[in-house]
């Protein structure tokens, strides 16, 4: 469709979900909310994606925030609502079985940064801007910020960034744990798409197992999650996965993972 605000394309197991509002620095209004969710539910279900890549359309942004135009005529009602909306479609990335990784190509600010912790790893370029600047609005961050600031980065961090509402450069973010690798702008994508592309290679039942467990373990006390953990561990032995890793490695070659 033309009118989407997605661009979606597919490289061998590796799919990138684009957000294609480059004339609004990609910001998050409804319609992209549903779109985003529809597409997390699309590769969920496509047994030839194994790995996703999040990112914005243009050089100036990943997601700048959500769409300020909207929201300034919500009531308060709508305006929980537009918020659970946003969390639900970011908790899909989030829970997705797949592995999602946000490639940050910008500024992500409020709900830009909101959906880049949501992803299971985050490549930033060097030229990148992080932030939670809705207090500079009259506003709390809806989608999540505070949330996983605090799970990320921990408290200080997280009321730093929340509370004075400045950005920071991507130097301080990696220094923070908010993504995991900074890398040169002109590098981001070919770096991003090898990282996507050795994930998608991996055994797809194991990475399932592996977000899994840190998914339940992020949420529940150390004997809850170490419980979970040995029965995924179980669970992996039923796999054709399994024998093809542990043979080829007994017979010194490269496997070849199926998902099955």
């Amino acid at each position: 469709m033309t009118d989407s605000p997605l661009q979606i394309a597919d490289r061998d197991a590796v799919r990138t979900i684009t957000i294609d509002r480059p004339d609004k620095l990609n910001a998050l209004d409804s319609a992209t909310l549903d779109a985003l969710h529809a597409a997390a539910d699309a590769a969920a279900a496509d047994p030839s994606v194994r790995a996703v890549v999040l990112t914005g359309a243009g050089s100036k942004a990943f997601v700048a925030g959500a769409d300020i135009g909207e929201m300034a005529a919500l009531t308060p009602a709508q305006g929980r609502d537009f918020a659970l909306r946003g969390q639900r479609m970011m908790r899909r990335f989030e829970k997705l079985p797949k592995p999602v990784i946000a490639m940050v190509n910008g500024f992500a600010l409020g709900g830009g940064l909101e959906l880049a912790m949501c992803c299971h790893l985050r490549i930033a370029a060097d030229t990148a801007k992080l932030g939670q600047p809705e207090i500079n609005l009259g506003l709390i961050p809806g989608f999540g910020g505070t949330q996983r600031l605090l799970r990320l980065a921990g408290r200080a961090a997280a009321l730093e960034l929340c509370l004075a509402g400045a950005p920071i450069d991507a130097a301080r973010a990696l220094q923070l744990g908010i993504v995991n690798r900074v890398v040169p702008a002109a590098d981001l994508e070919a770096d991003t798409m090898t990282l996507a592309t050795q994930l998608a290679n991996a055994a797809p039942l194991a990475l399932r197992g592996i977000l899994d467990c840190i998914n339940v373990g992020g949420e529940a006390g150390i004997e809850e999650g170490l419980e979970y953990e040995a029965a995924q561990f179980g669970l992996v032995f039923s796999t054709d996965d399994m024998r093809e890793g542990t043979e080829a490695f007994l017979c010194k070659r490269k496997p070849t993972f199926r998902g099955r």
